[in-house]
């Protein structure tokens, strides 16, 4: 009998713990599952720009996970994990218990790093739609900040691996303050360390320059490019504009009675902390086949996984997980388990491509970029308000899936086919 534990109950987790017990009944025998989060609901990390402007509510984009985990047989532990025991096949649980595994994966997300940048964070001076719980606070301090409107601060700071809610978030904004008809009291800069708007961390998708560029200005949303944000006080923004060699060429402020800047992402505590396991900044090292060289029976998925960034950039820009690069990992992780258990090598690689709905409340734009670093086999890029439309299904959809556990691969097909592509492979 195997057990395979897993960190973690979100995009990652959730979509594991179904596939793998999936798998494991297939064997035979009583193999067992258990997932452990530090918190007892899962909840749809795309939908929190929604949430952050009143469009979605917390209830509406989650669900507590051991009523449906529990339905297939999966165990489900809400106490976190405190120590990766990894030489030992052991996890250090946040109640003081310990857990044998034959099998771990790591699929926790990532840490938040709201203090590399002094003054940034729910807890300083700008907000975060990184969680759910985060994303409504932002909500209540929007509703405040429309009683008595002044100039808006949306993007990221160096080092940031996640562009794309920031894009959505800035677009969010300028379609809700168009609805209340107070757009015109609210001056809005995007700010990114990103050498060009649309690169996203991936150098680049099509003419994602361009369309992401016209969003921008047809909105009426400055932007500054190469921008260092080096301190964020309650209602400035200092920052530092660099040139392609990574010089300063320009520095200033920004006045803000409302900012949103994406955070840094960094390890999480228990697994930054596994010696062997993690990179200098705590993400999960991996082969081909998502496993470990150190422990050859751990595997991550998700944000946690060390990925290298696609290129040098003035200022640190990370390479970004979506959610279809985030699923493919974890087919492979599930497969490459059950090819040991079965005494065989690990033979399947997720297939690190990018799909991505950028929904701007009124319409967005959806990028295909395959593989995910460059150079490429396919890129596709395109704009309208069917965008929208997209999203907001494919929220629907997941949703199900992670209710039920069941797959509804028509549906991905029928998004395929509406961008004119008929497989990734």
């Amino acid at each position: 009998m195997a057990h395979v534990a897993i960190i973690g109950a979100g995009i990652g987790g959730m979509p594991a713990a179904y596939e793998m017990k999936a798998e494991l009944k297939k064997l035979g025998g009583e193999h067992e599952v258990t997932v452990i989060s530090n918190v007892d609901y899962f909840h749809f990390t795309p939908s929190n720009p929604w949430v952050a402007v009143g469009w979605r509510d917390k209830e509406q984009i989650s669900f507590e996970c051991s009523p449906y985990l529990n339905k297939k047989g999966i165990h489900f532990l809400s106490c976190g994990v405190d120590e990766i025991l990894a030489d030992e096949n052991r996890l250090r649980l946040g109640n003081g218990q310990h857990l044998d595994y034959d099998y771990l994966i790591v699929a926790t997300g990532p840490r938040l790093a709201f203090e590399l940048v002094p003054g940034m964070g729910p807890e300083g001076h700008t907000h975060s739609i990184c969680h759910v719980d985060h994303a409504v606070k932002a909500h209540e301090a929007f509703e405040e900040f429309c009683e008595n409107p002044g100039p808006i601060v949306v993007g990221a700071v160096q080092g940031v691996s996640c562009y794309g809610p920031a894009y959505e978030y800035a677009c969010i904004l300028d379609t809700e303050l168009r609805r209340r008809k107070i757009r015109d009291k609210v001056p809005m800069t995007f700010i990114t360390p990103e050498p060009y708007i649309g690169h996203l961390g991936l150098g680049g998708v099509e003419d994602s320059k361009g369309l992401l560029e016209s969003e921008l200005r047809k909105r009426d949303i400055k932007f500054i490019t190469n921008c260092k944000t080096t301190e964020v006080h309650e209602h400035t923004l200092d920052y530092e504009e660099v040139d392609r060699h990574g010089e300063v060429i320009a520095s200033g402020s920004l006045d803000h009675k409302f900012a949103m800047l994406m955070p840094p992402f960094r390890g999480v505590g228990p697994v930054a902390e596994c010696e062997g396991l993690v990179n200098p900044m705590g993400f999960v090292t991996i082969n081909e086949f998502q496993q470990n060289p150190t422990f050859k029976n751990v595997f991550g998925t998700g944000v946690i996984v060390a990925i290298p960034p696609v290129e040098a950039t003035p200022l640190p820009v990370g390479t970004p997980k979506t959610g279809f690069m985030i699923e493919s990992m974890t087919t492979a992780i599930v497969h490459n388990i059950v090819h040991d258990l079965k005494g065989e090598q690990p033979e399947q690689c997720g297939t690190w491509g990018a799909i991505c709905l950028a929904d701007f409340g009124n319409g967005g734009v959806a990028l295909v970029a395959y593989p995910q670093i460059p150079p490429r086999n396919m890129v596709w890029a395109k704009g309208g308000s069917w965008v929208h439309v997209a999203k907001v299904g494919f929220e629907k959809y997941f949703m199900r899936k992670m209710r039920t556990g069941v797959s509804e691969p028509f549906m991905e097909k029928a998004f395929l086919k509406r961008m004119g592509i008929e497989r990734l492979k």
